[in-house]
């Protein structure tokens, strides 16, 4: 008996109740489609999370106050999650601060310093339209490179802005349209708190990060900020771009330095913190990489069950036939055919199943789930579907092994 007459007779057998074949095939549809599906989704939030974290900047470090507690000085926390004590001299972020970090002698690695402040609960109104926005964010020019904020319209203010002061503003996506709607905002002149400020730019659009909305933003010259809205106290944050992403780990060694020498630190336990982007995402990659392996390995709990489910079937089948088996067998029909046969047959199974599977798959990643977009890995499909081809090899061996084993005399007396 030739290979093709064992296929033949395999996919004689599979069409002689299809049924059954396909329900034994949607045991396998549903475990391929669930591993290609969520690993997609895992693949999809990591991506996301990764853009999110670039548009900060992959060479920027943000430094804000820490404290906890409250009482005399305060208490606070270090930087990264240390020990808590008590700390007369804790001091909150300053413009001095912010200038020290500019020294090259010092930071050779730092290629810019934006001292940031953010106005609370500004309203800003045009004509008879208002809007709250979100963040309100006085800062120097070099925060629209350092945190990845590009221009679409006009353009950011300069140096001599800030030295002069100037009520101008460069507004997010969202305000304009809370505001102007089609109307083009350069030139115009919005009132925030009260307090008028000319559009000179809008950014280009950056979309919405977890809950909050990154277009929901006006950037406006820091002492502008502080004279009409913040005052004149401490620093919300300070924004360093390090000259590369090779130097990023240097900057931070050298504005740590810098900070702990002005704040008279000389134990590990600072008044602020340093977020540094380049760690994070790297730390981000190695989370969500680990999440999306768990969610593939709980998927595939489903490829198991419907292996069983080819056991189950095939066991039947073989009782079923085991007259027909009788009969081949009594004709000459050597062992390795019986058992060709019976292993094509769930193999066969498996890969049908595997690749309607795929198919779901795929048409399943082109829509959004929970908010985010899947994202299909060739090599999560190719995996799944190897495995359900080896799960049919695997669980049908015990099933055609059997059926090769019968004698033909018992297998005729079979009823």
């Amino acid at each position: 008996m030739n290979q093709l007459e064992i296929f033949r007779f395999a996919l004689r057998g599979l069409l002689a109740n299809k049924m059954r074949s396909s329900l034994t095939t949607l045991g396998i549809l549903i475990g391929v489609a669930a591993v290609i599906m969520l690993v997609a989704v895992g693949e999809g939030s990591s991506q996301s999370i990764q853009r999110n974290i670039q548009r900060l900047g992959a060479n920027t470090l943000t430094i804000s106050p820490q404290f906890s507690g409250g009482g005399g000085g305060g208490m606070r926390t270090a930087g990264g999650g240390g020990n808590t004590g008590p700390r007369t001299q804790a001091r909150q972020l300053s413009l001095a601060d912010a200038k020290a970090l500019t020294d090259r002698t010092l930071a050779p690695s730092v290629r810019s310093v934006s001292p940031v402040v953010t106005a609370s609960s500004s309203t800003a109104a045009y004509g008879a339209a208002s809007h709250a926005i979100s963040q309100f964010v006085g800062t120097y020019p070099s925060y629209f490179e350092a945190v990845n904020k590009p221009v679409a319209k006009g353009t950011y203010f300069f140096n001599d802005d800030v030295l002069a002061a100037r009520k101008v503003v460069v507004l997010g996506q969202t305000v304009v349209a809370e505001l102007f709607g089609a109307v083009d905002p350069i030139g115009k002149q919005v009132s925030v708190s009260g307090v008028p400020f000319t559009v000179v730019g809008v950014l280009k659009e950056a979309g919405s990060t977890g809950m909050q909305d990154a277009d929901d933003v006006a950037i406006a010259p820091l002492p502008a900020v502080q004279q009409s809205l913040s005052g004149f106290g401490s620093l919300s944050s300070i924004v360093v771009q390090a000259s590369g992403s090779e130097a990023t780990t240097a900057a931070q060694s050298e504005v740590t330095a810098i900070l702990n020498q002005r704040h008279g630190i000389t134990d590990n336990n600072p008044d602020y913190r340093i977020l540094n982007q380049a760690t994070l995402q790297e730390t981000v990659s190695q989370a969500t990489g680990t999440f999306t392996v768990l969610l593939g390995a709980v998927a595939a709990i489903s490829l198991l069950v419907g292996g069983i489910g080819i056991t189950n079937i095939m066991l039947v089948t073989v009782t079923e036939r085991t007259r027909e088996i009788g009969i081949r067998k009594a004709i000459g029909a050597p062992r390795s055919a019986i058992l060709g046969q019976f292993l094509l047959e769930a193999t066969l199974l498996s890969l049908v199943g595997g690749l309607s599977g795929v198919l779901v798959a795929f048409i399943g990643t082109r829509f959004t789930v929970a908010g985010i977009e899947p994202v299909l890995v060739p090599s999560s499909v190719a995996l799944a579907l190897g495995v359900s081809v080896g799960i049919g090899l695997f669980f049908g061996s015990y099933p055609a092994n059997r059926a090769a084993k019968l004698r033909p005399i018992q297998a005729l007396r079979h009823e």
